[in-house]
């Protein structure tokens, strides 16, 4: 997929850093070519805390709609925690304290009001490890449109599932078979199959990729950006070239010594990569610590 557009950052001494030398970016289209939208998610100086310990601190920024953001940092700088906090994961965690707000579509999923499981339903997940259920793969597929009382046509929204992830191909013909059989990257897409027959609108991932291997991952990577045209995709990643090839933007967070996960940049991911604004951001992309 890689073709003649291809970049790749030089050694630059423009702004506050240099560039990753070697990182491949494929080009994506520019905030300021997009046309203006709300965006899909607005996180309002959220802090986190799991029991007495601090794990994010007053982090702010607005998730573009129908893009792929990546979040990257150092492990334990609250990349998975503020991915979670966008679908309420983190409420499952006892001990949890959250304060800020998280607006999607204008409200704040936060609210008294507003049931977990209504946020989940708009805001699907992703995980590290390929997690489908012991069961065939139409019935993994099928099994959130059931629960939600979809009365359509289920084979046909299993079918298109399976086609937007990437897989109708490989299984159209062993529907009943279980999906526990299936590779590690067919898995993962089973599990984007999954995430998406429900309809959200935004469709997290939490480093889908690092237990698959270069073909399986490039396969995933390309699914990413062609589902940025139906969904906002927010993937947190480690692979400083995954995040320069698939996404549109990047946040780059980091703890401190008193191990409170910080925003410290986000931009577009080219600037990011080739012209950072945050020495520590070229620190870190440069492969000078994390």
């Amino acid at each position: 997929m890689v073709g003649d557009t291809e970049r790749t950052a030089t050694q630059s001494g423009a702004g506050a850093g240099t560039a990753t030398a070697g990182v491949t970016f494929q080009p994506q289209a520019s905030e300021d070519d997009a046309p203006a939208s709300p965006p899909a998610v607005e996180i309002r100086n959220v802090s986190l805390w799991y029991g007495s310990q601090q794990a994010l601190g007053n982090v702010s920024l607005d998730i573009p709609r129908n893009r792929v953001t990546a979040l990257i940092g150092p492990s334990g700088c609250g990349k998975s925690t503020l991915l979670r906090c966008m679908n309420r994961m983190n409420d499952l965690i006892d001990g949890v304290r959250i304060e800020g707000e998280v607006f999607i579509d204008g409200e704040d999923i936060y609210g008294a009001e507003v049931d977990p499981s209504d946020v989940r339903r708009v805001v699907g997940m992703v995980f590290q490890r390929p997690n489908p259920f012991p069961k065939s793969i139409y019935d993994n597929v099928a099994f959130g449109a059931r629960i939600n009382g979809y009365k359509g046509d289920m084979d046909g929204l299993v079918e298109e599932s399976l086609r937007r992830a990437a897989l109708w191909d490989e299984v159209k013909d062993d529907l009943k078979k279980s999906g526990l059989a299936l590779s590690g990257g067919q898995q993962q897409r089973l599990c984007i199959a999954r995430a998406i027959a429900v309809n959200p609108e935004i469709v997290l991932m939490d480093e889908p990729c690092s237990a698959l291997d270069p073909i399986a991952t490039q396969r995933i990577e390309d699914l990413m950006q062609d589902l940025a045209s139906d969904y906002t995709i927010v993937v947190v990643t480690h692979n400083m070239q995954q995040a320069a090839r698939v996404s549109h933007r990047t946040a780059f967070m980091l703890a401190g010594d008193d191990l409170v996960g910080r925003l410290i940049e986000f931009e577009d991911t080219d600037r990011i990569f080739l012209n950072p604004g945050d020495e520590r951001t070229e620190q870190y992309i440069t492969g000078r610590f994390g």
